[in-house]
């Protein structure tokens, strides 16, 4: 199996079977993040310890690269420091923009960069992020 289609069948198995995709009650923070282009709309729940994720978990609807995006995100995040979780997004988001990334520290979320080909769609990919670091500041 080439590369593209696990990248493919792992964004699709994400999309349809998302991960921590619940209210979390004992959340102590949370955001909603709102994508007019598309209409993909997500709500992230928080809940941290000092500055660390305890954990993490998200509701909403919306095409299969953000569900996926937020799904890969809310497994990568648990555990982390607020600081770990800024430099990883940093991370991804140069993945998705920038010519020349390296997709080897970023394990699953690297199935997501063939966004990079539809600027349009990095939006739909960053969303959660973006939404998790607004609930964050909270």
């Amino acid at each position: 199996m080439d590369l593209d289609n696990l990248y493919q069948e792992l964004i699709v198995d994400h999309g349809t079977q998302p991960r921590n995709f619940a209210e979390l009650d004992s959340h102590s923070h949370d955001a909603e993040g709102f994508n007019p282009l598309c209409g993909d709309l997500v709500h992230v729940y928080v809940k941290l310890d000092g500055d660390k994720i305890a954990d993490v978990s998200f509701t909403g609807k919306g095409c299969a690269i953000s569900t996926a995006s937020a799904s890969i995100m809310t497994d990568l995040v648990k555990g982390k420091t607020l600081t770990e979780v800024r430099a990883l997004f940093k991370q991804f988001q140069d993945l998705l923009t920038k010519d020349n990334q390296s997709e080897v520290e970023l394990g699953k979320l690297s199935a997501l960069a063939g966004v990079k080909k539809y600027p349009s769609r990095v939006k739909c990919a960053t969303l959660a992020w973006h939404t998790l670091q607004d609930a964050c500041k909270e």
